[in-house]
């Protein structure tokens, strides 16, 4: 009988229901997976893979290495060591000895195994209590092969309702509702790169006849799910400018040039060529998406500055969009302070502006007489009306939500954008994570930045950090202290994150634990536990100096006044919470101390440490802990080996679990299922290069070879196939 095409590819979005063996109930415990359709089940992949070619005996499997054993059930039993814990031990022999697996959390185990059964586990090895052991490792019966075809078995998520070899079954099932189905990738693309077909990938990757095949399959999976979310991105941000009329800055005018004769110091070679990149962007006659990400203390601001210069050149105007009235006041005082000396007419507005002076300032800028306004969240208001905004530069971009980035850049007609972020962001993660955007990078402090050192310190090493601060205060410098998080500890959080892996690994799940912890939940606690830490340090460890608080619930006008008597020098010690992280600039603060610093994620670090060493004298950062995991101690350390953001973004991602890269962030991320940054960089090049080259000849993606690509793009991430 003929396979209808057509029909197998439009299978893949009905309902998962009509797979065989999926009955109402186990459609429900697959829609607790995520899956709904035949499409979401085929992208269910194995989380892992167990090779029962090669195998260990007990008395061979080496203590912590990770192997898989083949034995029989000697005994099972139902343990409850505290009430709300139960775990099932099994031992495991196979006439060299015998293995004790321990599985948390899933009872129902002893309705699934028995003494006798033949079974295989993989997982890693330790010892204890007199035996070799495994805790929550993969197990098999494979009395009768339960779904394996193959010596190589795929672990697929499950759940207590659906075991992992059911999960087998059903996406075999699968499989044989969608062969025929039309492969979306152009012909072209497959042959360039030698990919398997879909059909052939996705046999592969669910139930591989080895792991090089495995490897194979995924390369070609990447692949096409990279591919589609850089047509999406691109396709997105192209339709900003779509039926406009983008402006061809002017970028070697008066301004541009006064501007550069300004600058008390010459840019450094990264600097420049960001400047060059990001000019000729505006000079092009289509709407400059650009991101200039810029390591702490790199000199961003400098290099936006030329970009404002040329909107003032072309006759257009410029508005700098900062996350805060302390960042933005700081903008307009040094960056506008040095454009105002090139001609270029600057204004500050924000929520504090009194009405009087921001109807003035609106009405100056609605008439055209003010070339850019530097502001806050309060330049999205109706009223901010410019006569002609032809560039927008958003500073600290991730900190404000798609819609205010969409409210800021419609005060115009289809004006350049230009974002800037202190988040230090790999580039194969930054081209999957803004694929729209063109990007300039500057990694490096300028040549004669002062030095930096941190140091982590245990709590009771505590002493020898408030010794250099009182040095340092000695010395007529001053000195931050961030506070602890209060929320949970790190040895509770961990115990916690724990308990969340095993119940994961018990329903066949990941368990992604947050890199950052987030301290919105216990916001009152940690400003009262702020206020304590100062009131004690003023007593009893500072008594000769002023020590003042700086934390996010304090009003916008309270939060200046402290910032302006610490940067005046009036106030010596300033303890803050992380309101600090982004655009305090305090020259003569030169040492930081953070406390129980392990609640933070690198990248937050780093950000906190970019407050000191931004004058001319040496600054010191100590990083408090009272954490006694080895994993905790080792991710600070790398704060102590490095001082580049990239490098430390780098390491903080090689910490992370594949798939949790790329989540909790814009739309998109659901789109992406196999994608690793750390080893699919290469990947990541080509496909953005790939989707640049399509849309270049085929900006609908409405040519005959292209239509299937474009529906799954638009199922992918828009939710609907209109057409095509």
């Amino acid at each position: 009988m003929p396979i209808d095409r057509e029909k197998a590819t439009l299978a893949l979005d009905g309902p998962v229901n009509r797979v065989r063996l999926v009955s109402p109930a186990r459609a429900k415990a697959l829609e607790k997976l995520g899956i709904r359709t035949l499409r979401e089940l085929l992208t269910h992949f194995p989380r892992s893979y167990v090779d029962l070619s090669s195998v260990e005996t007990c008395a061979s499997a080496r203590i912590g290495e990770t192997c898989t054993v083949r034995g029989t059930v000697h005994e099972i039993k139902l343990k409850k060591p505290r009430y709300n814990l139960k775990l099932v031990e099994i031992a495991v022999t196979d006439g060299t000895g015998i293995l004790v697996v321990t599985a948390f959390r899933q009872p129902w185990l002893m309705d699934q195994i028995k003494a006798g059964d033949a079974v295989a586990v993989a997982g890693k090895v330790i010892f204890d209590y007199g035996y070799k052991r495994m805790t929550n490792p993969f197990i098999e019966v494979i009395g009768e092969g339960e779904g394996i075809t193959g010596a190589v078995v795929p672990v697929h998520p499950a759940t207590e309702k659906l075991s992992a070899a059911w999960v087998r079954r059903i996406v075999a099932n699968g499989l044989e509702e969608a062969e025929g189905a039309f492969d979306p990738l152009p012909l072209g693309l497959r042959l360039r790169y030698r990919l398997m077909s879909r059909a052939a990938a996705l046999r592969a990757i669910h139930f591989p006849q080895s792991m090089a095949e495995v490897a194979e399959a995924r390369r070609r999976l990447v692949y096409e799910e990279v591919l589609y979310l850089e047509l999406f991105l691109m396709q997105e941000g192209a339709e900003r400018s779509r039926d406009a009329h983008p402006t061809a800055h002017t970028v070697n005018g008066p301004c541009v040039a006064a501007f550069a004769a300004q600058l008390p110091f010459a840019l450094t070679g990264e600097q420049e060529r960001a400047r060059d990149e990001i000019l000729e962007g505006m000079a092009a006659p289509s709407a400059m998406n650009h991101m200039l990400l810029g390591d702490v203390g790199t000199g961003k601001t400098v290099v936006a500055g030329f970009a404002l210069a040329a909107a003032a050149d072309t006759g257009g105007q410029a508005m700098l969009l900062a996350p805060t009235e302390v960042l933005a006041r700081q903008h307009a005082e040094g960056l506008g302070g040095l454009l105002a000396q090139a001609g270029v007419t600057c204004a500050l507005l924000t929520g504090s502006t009194p009405v009087a002076e921001r109807a003035s300032i609106t009405e100056r800028f609605a008439a055209g007489d003010v070339d850019v306004l530097i502001g806050t969240h309060a330049l999205l208001s109706d009223d901010v009306a410019p006569a002609r905004l032809t560039l927008a530069v958003i500073d600290e971009q991730q900190r404000f939500g798609v819609d205010q980035r969409t409210r800021l850049l419609a005060k115009g007609e289809a004006p350049d954008a230009l974002y800037l972020t202190a988040t230090p962001i790999p580039r194969t993660l930054a081209l999957a994570l803004y694929g729209n955007l063109t990007l300039s990078y500057i990694k490096h402090r300028p040549h004669d930045a002062v030095s930096r050192t941190t140091r982590v310190l245990r709590r009771e090493q505590a002493g020898e950090a408030f010794d250099a601060a009182s040095a340092a205060l000695s010395r007529g410098e001053q000195v931050y202290v961030v506070c602890p998080l209060v929320g949970k500890g790190a040895e509770e959080r961990d115990e916690k994150a724990a308990g969340k892996q095993s119940d994961a690994d018990a329903a066949g799940e990941e368990y992604h634990p947050a890199v950052a912890i987030e301290d919105a939940d216990d916001f009152d606690d940690d400003v009262t536990a702020a206020t304590r830490e100062a009131e004690m340090l003023q007593r009893n460890t500072f008594p000769d100096y002023v020590v003042e608080l700086l934390h996010g619930g304090m009003g916008t006008e309270a939060k200046r006044e402290v910032m302006e008597r610490f940067r005046a020098g009036e106030v010596q010690v300033l303890v803050a919470t992380t309101v600090i992280e982004v655009g305090v600039d305090v020259p003569n603060a030169t040492v930081m101390i953070v406390e129980d610093a392990d609640r933070f994620g690198l990248a937050q670090l780093h950000q906190l440490r970019g407050r000191v060493g931004r004058g001319t004298k040496a600054a010191e950062v100590y990083l408090l802990s009272a954490s006694t995991r080895e994993e905790s101690l080792a991710r600070l350390a790398a704060m102590e080996t490095t001082d580049d953001g990239f490098e430390l973004a780098a390491f903080d991602l090689s910490l992370r679990r594949e798939g949790d890269i790329l989540g909790n962030r814009q739309h998109g991320a659901s789109g992406l299922k196999l994608v690793n940054i750390m080893r699919d960089g290469a990947v990541i090049e080509a496909a953005h290069a790939d989707a640049a080259a399509l849309l270049d000849v085929d900006p609908d993606l409405e040519e005959p070879d292209h239509r299937a690509m474009a529906r799954e793009v638009r199922l992918a991430f828009v939710g609907e196939a209109v057409g095509g």
